[in-house]
């Protein structure tokens, strides 16, 4: 099934971008295993102040605690886990751009995951940045299930025909 050019066109940008985040993790994990242990205990600590939490409270205190006692094997893992999770934002959107059901499913799935939590964070620590990607993501999970809904209704017409 061929896709309409404005509909080809914006899933092609929604290729690029998981594509783009792909890359961006895999050169996160990079400085991970680059700059060692003290980097993730500093990254940690930015994290939870951008997200104007209290270090002093239960889980940003365990969080940061983690972090500070994070080792080279354990840069190791979250690198492994890094690529993996890179690889697979590069193969969704390898999928997305070649117009793969799997890669609309996929990205319906995974923008939906981060629905509830983009939602939780807007009405904590509302920003345009926030409301914006909010927003933004809704909009891509949309997307994706409706490309989903009509690829199941050609398919209805071409059994049927």
């Amino acid at each position: 099934m061929r896709i309409p050019i404005p509909r080809a066109i914006a899933l092609r940008g929604i290729a690029v971008f998981e594509a783009f985040k792909g890359v961006v993790v895999l050169l996160v994990a990079g400085d991970l295993l680059r700059h060692g242990p003290a980097f993730v205990s500093q990254l940690a600590t930015q994290l939870v102040a951008h997200t104007h939490l209290n270090p002093a409270s239960k889980y940003p205190h365990i969080f940061l605690d983690v972090a500070r006692e994070v080792n080279r094997a354990d840069l190791r893992w979250l690198a492994v886990a890094a690529a993996m999770y890179g690889g697979m934002r590069l193969a969704e959107g390898y999928g997305l751009f070649t117009q793969k059901r799997w890669a609309e499913w996929l990205a319906a799935a995974s923008g939906a995951i981060y629905v509830p939590l983009e939602a939780y964070g807007l009405i904590r620590h509302p920003s345009l940045l926030d409301a914006t990607l909010f927003v933004l993501n809704l909009a891509v999970v949309a997307f994706m299930v409706q490309a989903l809904r009509r690829r199941k209704r050609a398919s209805a017409n071409l059994a049927s025909a």
